[in-house]
């Protein structure tokens, strides 16, 4: 199937975002593998980059919400590691199967379903470290063609392997300016309470 062809079938919104899948479909086709490259490193330092955030982040830090309404840090960091399991499993999909249909995570009810509350943070963190190193080889091993095999989102619509990818690459550096955002909440209540 040529890409002209995939394009004209795609031509529909996605019920969900109102984008038109298309438009990332069609910029994962320009990607050079260099660019794919320099995404995969940014992928494989991704745990480094959180590792980092939390590094000033207390014990009993973790379950405070200094900012109303939004989740704790812990509750941040086990959403991080589920990602991590589910983008997993659907790149290696796409990647075996053809075309395989994806799901939807909902990321309110997994924090409110597995037991947050109970995990330990440093168990999250591995599990996010594991399993990008498990990726890495994998999807350095892929070629271009590889990287624009398609599965399909159960919301979003078709979603190739270079936008899975680039999805979760991004997902960590997002939620590290939230740990930031609430690290830095909590010294302030901190400082007020001195």
């Amino acid at each position: 199937m040529n890409l002209s062809y995939r394009l004209c079938v795609l031509e529909v919104l996605s019920p969900v975002t109102g984008r038109f899948p298309h438009q990332s479909i069609a910029r994962d086709y320009r990607k050079s593998m260099s660019e794919i490259q320099t995404l995969i490193d940014a992928y494989s330092t991704g745990s480094v980059t959180l590792h980092a955030a939390m590094q000033t982040v207390d014990d009993h830090q973790l379950d405070l919400q200094p900012i109303e309404g939004k989740w704790s840090i812990r509750e941040v960091v086990c959403h991080l590691a589920d990602s991590e399991i589910v983008y997993a499993d659907r790149i290696k999909r796409v990647l075996a199967e053809d075309n395989p249909t994806f799901f939807e995570a909902d990321p309110e009810q997994f924090r409110r379903s597995l037991r947050v509350k109970d995990r330990n943070i440093e168990a999250e963190l591995n599990v996010v470290e594991l399993i990008r190193e498990h990726m890495a080889p994998i999807l350095r091993s892929m070629d271009r063609r590889d990287f624009q095999r398609m599965g399909h989102h159960s919301l979003d619509g078709p979603m190739t392997i270079m936008t899975l990818l680039q999805r979760i690459t991004d997902h960590i550096p997002h939620h590290v300016r939230f740990i930031n955002e609430k690290v830095a909440a909590i010294q302030f209540h901190q400082s007020e309470g001195d």
